[in-house]
């Protein structure tokens, strides 16, 4: 939408990306080029990249190494230290609890419009979340895969690198090869669920941290908070969007469902989405015929799979909105994207 400050992410969340490629025996130049980018900027830990750029680059890095789960093993192998001074805030934290607190802390300089929580999770677990907010980005299946491996190693640094959460969930529809997640996790992985999230026993929250350093860790905040947080792009009906494409897989939202879970009144949500001249319906199936093209493009994924993570019912009914909105059945948009 316009008007919106580009969201950012520091280049340190890339460290390592071009040996990364040069390994899986794909084209740097390519892939970076047809990002926009040069391959030296992920040298740079501080450097700002916008965040549409660096998930584009992961995406781009699956296609071109043909490697689907590029960002799954991206994010295994990847040492918490390179992710520059937010890494080294958690690693010498006194605690588990006091890395992943600060951590999430820390999260609003490292990237923008995202969002990071830690929460209870029952009595005796915890949730460890990650959401992309920008509604524009859809294509960051790679950047949720390698976000949570990156989480999971800070973890790890604790644990021991033998440690594998609970749970592992992730906001994508269930690709292919999705029993390598299983593997790389440890753990049992669910796809489609609201947002990206490792779950763990929340007992592990007072073990302390090998690398411990107090002025290390003062060092560190203060480095990060001298930089300012970054921008967030986060109008209004950006989060609007969001919300409604977080709970589309449990059926259409309503207007008081999106309003309760921002915490505002529906004529809040009415007028912000009028200044975006879109009316609440209009809204939803905004989202839903974007993501409807997002996932028909992913071809091992069935039609009527689609029509349950847009939530419809029926493949019927996806069928005929589609229809409407684009001239052509599913079916049809799909068999042309197979034959260009």
């Amino acid at each position: 939408m316009p008007g919106a400050e580009v969201p950012v992410v520091l280049a340190a969340a890339a460290a390592g990306l071009v040996d990364f490629i040069a390994a899986q025996g794909g084209d740097i130049d390519t892939i970076f080029g047809r990002c926009g980018i040069a391959p030296e900027m992920t040298d740079a830990p501080t450097l700002q990249l916008p965040l549409d750029t660096f998930c584009a680059l992961f995406e781009e890095g699956a296609r071109q190494t043909r490697n689907d789960n590029f960002g799954l093993w991206f994010g295994q192998q990847f040492a918490p230290r390179d992710l520059g001074m937010w890494g080294y805030a958690a690693l010498s934290s006194p605690n588990l609890g006091a890395a992943l607190g600060n951590f999430v802390d820390l999260f609003r300089y490292q990237q923008g419009s995202s969002v990071m929580r830690l929460a209870p999770a029952g009595a005796n677990h915890m949730r460890l979340e990650y959401r992309i907010e920008a509604p524009a980005i859809l294509a960051r299946r790679q950047d949720a895969e390698l976000s949570l491996g990156q989480f999971t190693n800070v973890i790890r640094e604790c644990c021991g690198r033998h440690w594998s959460p609970l749970e592992v969930h992730f906001e994508h529809p269930r690709p292919e090869n999705w029993r390598q997640h299983e593997m790389a996790f440890g753990a049992p992985v669910f796809f489609g669920a609201a947002s990206n999230a490792i779950l763990f026993e929340r007992a592990l929250l007072a073990r302390p941290m090998p690398g411990s350093d107090p002025k290390l860790l003062a060092m560190m905040r203060s480095c990060l908070e001298s930089m300012g947080s970054h921008p967030q792009a986060e109008r209004l009906a950006d989060r609007i969007l969001s919300a409604i494409r977080q709970r589309l897989a449990e059926g259409a939202p309503n207007l008081e469902e999106i309003a309760a879970t921002l915490r505002l009144s529906p004529g809040a949500i009415q007028k912000a989405l009028s200044a975006e001249g879109l009316g609440f319906r209009e809204a939803v199936e905004h989202v839903r015929f974007e993501l409807a093209r997002h996932y028909l493009a992913q071809l091992h994924l069935p039609l009527s799979e689609i029509a349950l993570l847009l939530g419809y019912s029926e493949l019927s009914a996806f069928t005929r909105a589609f229809t409407r909105w684009s001239g052509v059945s599913p079916r049809r948009w799909r068999a042309g994207l197979a034959r260009h």
